[in-house]
């Protein structure tokens, strides 16, 4: 089976292998295991591989470079515009050749799929929304767009859209699906953690403005500020690493908040396995992997009820959902923390509930959708 990739993620080449951001290719290279030949269409620059990056692992990989677009600003749109014939035929032609058509959604390179694959009605199709499949979420035009082809099984013939939670109302080709990052033997007794000393909480993700790290930043201040013994450690790099680093400069938060960039996958599960909680607080999600992870290892979530959220934490029973409104978020986390058998439950249930999700049924569930 020829199985064709269409995808916005920016690839980097090392030598003969091709690779990308590591949570994505880990989820790509469960897909292609069973598969003869894979064909990506993506966009490719000239990137350093470092610590968030990982290989395709495949012997038979045809790769497809397209330019990277958007559609910010006048200028880009034209050129946009100007690029679209030779991109629309460099899907059409991926397509063409292929047995399995798979589209990574939402994104400019996935909304193009969604249209060139109108032209396949009898190939078989999956499409991953990988992010806020909630119908009542505020979202860019481009991604309602792509939500509304692939929720029609008209345009949609012979194709399975995966995406994150069960929601009301869905069309009969929408599958509800999760993300995974362990194995089963990855299994292990998890480490029991007292709220009697420092209470470690963890930030996993890009420094960006969608993800609210200030606020992350900022609720552990207020503890800190109410006689709690808190730490903060931040894993990742973006564009608000210099506002962060201003903001514990000028607030003297140096002893107890940490930025410690990217790092390794074994750097980020230690942490997991020796932190209290995980806190996401950002404003759009799909599946969060780092809520997950933590979970998995006992680390219990703190995020905004964003997309899936409020289901992954059964709205609060296996972790806490913040309000954005800083002083409520406050109250609701001094509760748990002034509370060691309460926060021993919600971790109980947490890992129970996410060590469900491992990579060995992933696998299964994924080559149920490669099946004919």
């Amino acid at each position: 089976m020829t199985f064709c990739i269409i995808t916005h993620v920016i690839h980097g080449r090392d030598n003969e292998q091709y690779f990308a951001y590591s949570p994505y290719v880990k989820e790509m290279n469960v897909w292609i295991k069973h598969v003869d030949k894979v064909i990506i269409v993506a966009p490719l620059k000239h990137l350093e591989k470092n610590k968030i990056h990982l290989a395709y692992q495949h012997p038979n990989i045809e790769f497809s470079a397209v330019p990277d677009f958007n559609l910010n600003g006048l200028k880009a749109t034209l050129r946009s515009l100007l690029l679209l014939p030779k991109l629309l035929w460099v899907i059409y032609k991926a397509m063409s050749v292929s047995q399995h058509i798979h589209l990574r959604c939402p994104g400019n390179m996935g909304l193009l799929g969604c249209i060139v694959q109108l032209f396949f009605p009898k190939t078989i199709k999956t499409a991953k929304y990988a992010g806020n499949w909630d119908p009542q979420s505020k979202q860019p035009y481009s991604y309602r767009l792509q939500k509304r082809i692939l929720s029609h099984p008209f345009w949609t013939r012979r194709m399975q859209v995966l995406v994150y939670g069960d929601w009301p109302d869905s069309t009969k080709n929408i599958k509800p699906f999760f993300t995974a990052s362990y194995f089963e033997s990855d299994k292990s007794a998890v480490t029991p953690r007292n709220l009697e000393s420092a209470v470690d909480f963890l930030f996993v993700g890009a420094l960006a403005p969608g993800k609210q790290p200030i606020y992350a930043l900022q609720l552990v201040e207020k503890l800190k500020a109410k006689g709690i013994d808190v730490r903060l450690t931040l894993y990742g790099e973006g564009v608000e690493r210099s506002n962060l680093e201003k903001y514990i400069e000028q607030n003297q938060l140096e002893s107890f908040v940490f930025l410690k960039g990217n790092q390794e996958q074994s750097t980020i599960k230690a942490a997991f396995q020796n932190s209290h909680f995980v806190i996401l607080p950002s404003k759009s999600e799909g599946w969060p992997k780092v809520i997950a992870e933590g979970m998995f290892w006992g680390c219990l979530p703190v995020s905004t009820a964003v997309s899936c959220v409020p289901s992954m934490l059964n709205f609060g029973e296996r972790g806490v959902l913040l309000t954005g409104i800083i002083e409520d978020d406050i109250k609701m986390l001094l509760a748990v923390l002034n509370d060691s058998e309460e926060y021993s439950n919600k971790v109980s249930k947490a890992v129970n509930w996410s060590r469900v999700y491992t990579l060995d049924l992933f696998e299964a569930e994924i080559q149920k959708l490669l099946v004919p």
